[in-house]
């Protein structure tokens, strides 16, 4: 499936490299790889199409200097519109001599203030925050209103209750906000949210997730009775008010026995209903696809077959369609173990058999095995315009390993449409939920991320395979149940399509 690129040559990357997010970070319309650097800089990596290579943006003396933060020993990274303003900003999740409780250097919420990147964590109103100081292990957005202004959710890992879940937002009730002027009082709603909880957190996953169109939460943990933290996972439904309550154990998805670790959200068998993957480390992975029973209730069916379940020392996993024939992969990412033992990343393609079935086979996955790759983080984007999805993966924790970057190999032939909904002030509509339907019928439907993987976020982009196929509408739905529907041509195939959402 995958082959290597030269795009990183010239760039030293060999350091210890975790989560990677995709935004607009220089504004100029297409999308930054923004990795996480633990043990030094952070990297803004544009794709220049005349040299065809990657260039770092985050130099000293620029505009982006600030995100260096060569102090910080960032992990997690996400990117969204905090204040409405239509350009995302970025929050880098510092653990500095923290695996859990509080860490010694604080995260940090970057702005683009006054022709640079600022520290809003830095401002006076904002010292004081202190959820900005807890260990975290994953930062995610949700729009959790649905008004296109989004709040940064942190999965911290606790110790004997010191540490919670937060939710960092614009405090929209401080006088001293001044969105005009890049002036943002910040909070943690967490505890009016209900999400303030005290465990092992990993990985944040974000989506229309039970239905009800509004941006749910799904948070897969880590139980560690030394830390005083269980195990269980979290499926928070979003009230469409902004306040959450846990569906884990009724839908089937707590799988409190496990360490959870990288989640994707996609719609595996095409019934509309958006199904959940991740894995555990070194335990089972997971395979759930949505169903409602006979009384209408909501629940999860693992069906991951052996080899897809196998354990792996797994961190992120990915899925979308990376060849364009339709169908999606799911790519497992995994760390090299003690003493060199190899931990090879995996793929897998699933097929819709039917609304209570799907076939999933091992695929060949090409350069992107890395059996000796001490995987921590990873990331797609379309970052040339070919159509097909470019893979970064970042290294680091057990040994120093510099980025790569694989382009797909298969798939040329076939084709594909992208659609990017943005919100009212035409930022990425992050947790909108885009459903394509096909000339033959199938409807394929694809959540813009607002935070996935483990520590890390994809492109705020519905990628969608067509193989031989053409689409002949698409839909989507925006975090406030906002529906836009638009028809398509052949003329509109193999095309990026910004579409903004209407109404009020």
């Amino acid at each position: 499936m995958f082959k290597s690129t030269k795009w990183l040559k010239g760039l030293n990357t060999s350091q210890l490299n975790y989560g990677v997010a995709v935004s607009d970070v220089d504004h100029d319309g297409t999308f930054e790889w923004i990795v996480a650097g633990y043990n030094g800089k952070n990297f803004v990596l544009s794709y220049d199409k005349n040299r065809k290579r990657l260039v770092d943006l985050a130099q000293k003396g620029t505009k982006f200097e600030a995100l260096l933060d060569v102090r910080g020993q960032a992990i997690g990274v996400a990117a969204c519109d905090i204040d409405g303003d239509g350009k995302e900003e970025i929050y880098f999740l510092n653990t500095n001599n923290a695996y859990a409780g509080r860490a010694s250097y604080g995260d940090k919420l970057f702005k683009y203030r006054n022709g640079a990147y600022v520290d809003l964590f830095s401002d006076q109103v904002n010292r004081n925050l202190d959820a900005k100081h807890f260990a975290g292990r994953s930062v995610a957005c949700i729009d959790r209103f649905g008004n296109g202004i989004y709040s940064f959710i942190v999965a911290t890992y606790s110790t004997g209750g010191t540490g919670k879940f937060a939710l960092i937002e614009m405090d929209a009730q401080n006088n001293r906000n001044d969105v005009s002027s890049g002036f943002i009082a910040l909070k943690n709603a967490a505890s009016e949210a209900g999400i303030d909880k005290a465990t092992g957190g990993r990985g944040i996953a974000v989506g229309p997730i039970l239905g009800n169109g509004y941006s749910d939460i799904f948070f897969d943990n880590e139980g560690n009775p030394w830390r005083g933290n269980p195990g269980g996972n979290f499926l928070f439904e979003n009230n469409g008010r902004g306040q959450f309550t846990d569906r884990a154990n009724e839908t089937g998805t707590i799988d409190e026995n496990e360490n959870g670790r990288g989640i994707a959200l996609a719609d595996f068998n095409n019934d509309g209903l958006i199904d959940i993957t991740y894995g555990n480390w070194d335990g089972n992975h997971r395979l759930f696809l949505q169903r409602k029973n006979k009384k209408g209730e909501i629940k999860f069916r693992n069906v991951a077959t052996k080899a897809f379940r196998n354990p792996t020392l797994v961190r992120t996993v990915i899925a979308k369609d990376f060849d364009n024939d339709g169908n999606l992969e799911v790519f497992f990412n995994n760390i090299c173990g003690r003493n060199n033992v190899k931990q090879p990343n995996k793929l897998f393609t699933v097929i819709p058999v039917n609304t209570n079935k799907v076939s999933v086979k091992k695929v060949r996955i090409g350069k992107a095995r890395e059996p000796n790759g001490c995987g921590t983080g990873g990331a797609v984007a379309d970052m040339n315009g070919d159509g097909k999805l470019d893979l970064i993966l970042s290294h680091g924790e057990s040994n120093g390993q510099p980025l790569t970057v694989f382009e797909v190999g298969p798939g040329s032939e076939n084709n594909w449409i992208r659609i990017l909904p943005v919100t009212r002030s035409g930022a990425p509509a992050r947790g909108a939920r885009v459903t394509a339907t096909l000339l033959d019928g199938r409807k394929l439907t694809r959540v813009i991320d607002g935070g996935s993987g483990y520590l890390c976020q994809m492109e705020p982009v519905a990628h969608i395979g067509l193989g031989n196929n053409s689409a002949v509408s698409v839909e989507i739905q925006w975090p406030d149940r906002t529906l836009v529907t638009k028809s398509l041509t052949n003329l509109d195939m193999n095309k990026t399509h910004k579409i903004a959402v209407t109404g009020k």
